[in-house]
């Protein structure tokens, strides 16, 4: 049994599974494994240091598969921001046909470059005002990411239990629910509550394809659902990290009223973050993750583990919700 929504049809897969771009893990490897199962892979534009990069990662991913895969496209403010309309571009010089974006209002500026060429826009969203307003600026699909994702959250703390719902009472395109989704029985929730699909990230972390540290996907195994932190709240910039000595850390210091950016920034740059995920070094700094990690207790391929929400989704479907029907 196959689920067939707008999403599948949209996108053009056989799952309704989306895998979420995430800075320095969204490269070709696991892009490609997504696809290659069934689902839509993400490379993130941002991961690649140069637009010139993300254009040789575009075609390393071609090569790795035939199926449709998509690039991610964040558009945040940073001390130094990357020349994101050049990244546009190599996207657009790639033939990419599929773009998550997510951010500021400054995305605006990557639509308008990307809807010309033909460019289905999924954009990523933590509150139904800013779903309405991507629909009514032309995007083409909505993720809407509640609290329990990893990454940012948004600043309402809107679980999805009741923002899924809410925003398909007002969205009209098809939407993807994204936070707090593994398995199966997230699937079939995500559909019950309105969405088409859903948007994955931490769980593909946790995936034997996914390019980081094997220690890494060990702590998304040993935290449980309390397993995160929030941090940066006190800059209106709410970030969910991994539980570990270091986040914890982070945290402490910026529970001082008085604390600044440069408090923490050297235990939550980039660079720090690329090297855990690349040594498995946990104490160098700290990795997105979400509440979903207290679902997660393997590491399965990434076409092992859409198996399994498809099998487990249609069994919840056809046996225990059938079971109880008079």
């Amino acid at each position: 049994m196959a689920f067939k929504t707008r999403i599948t049809e949209m996108l053009g897969i056989e799952h309704p599974i989306v895998q979420g771009g995430m800075q320095s893990v969204g490269y070709a490897e696991l892009a490609s494994a997504v696809s290659n199962a069934g689902g839509l892979g993400i490379i993130t534009a941002l991961t690649q240091p140069t637009p010139d990069a993300l254009r040789d990662e575009i075609e390393r991913c071609r090569s790795m598969t035939d199926k449709p895969f998509g690039v991610n496209m964040t558009v945040f403010p940073t001390i130094n921001a990357p020349d994101y309309k050049a990244y546009a571009q190599a996207i657009i010089d790639g033939g990419v046909k599929i773009v998550e974006t997510a951010g500021t209002q400054a995305v605006r500026e990557i639509w308008e470059m990307l809807k010309p060429h033909g460019v289905v826009i999924l954009h990523k969203c933590t509150a139904v005002r800013h779903a309405l307003s991507a629909e009514k600026a032309g995007c083409d699909i909505i993720s809407i990411d509640g609290f329990e994702c990893a990454g940012h959250p948004g600043e309402d703390d809107i679980p999805g239990l009741i923002l899924i719902p809410a925003a398909a009472d007002k969205v009209k395109i098809p939407m993807l629910a994204s936070g707090g989704f593994g398995d199966g029985r997230g699937l079939v929730a995500a559909l019950t509550l309105g969405a088409e699909g859903v948007n994955m990230g931490t769980r593909f972390c946790a995936t034997v394809e996914a390019p980081i540290h094997d220690n890494v996907k060990q702590a998304y195994i040993d935290n449980d659902e309390r397993g995160s932190f929030l941090i940066f709240r006190s800059f209106k910039n709410t970030a969910r990290v991994g539980r570990s000595p270091v986040s914890e850390e982070v945290a402490r210091r910026l529970s001082n009223p008085d604390a600044q950016f440069s408090d923490v920034q050297e235990l939550v740059s980039g660079a720090a973050g690329r090297e855990l995920l690349q040594t498995g070094d946990l104490s160098k700094g700290v990795f997105w993750a979400g509440m979903v990690q207290g679902l997660i207790h393997d590491i399965p391929t990434c076409r092992e583990l859409i198996d399994r929400i498809i099998g487990d989704a249609e069994s919840i479907i056809d046996q225990r919700l059938a079971g109880f029907r008079n």
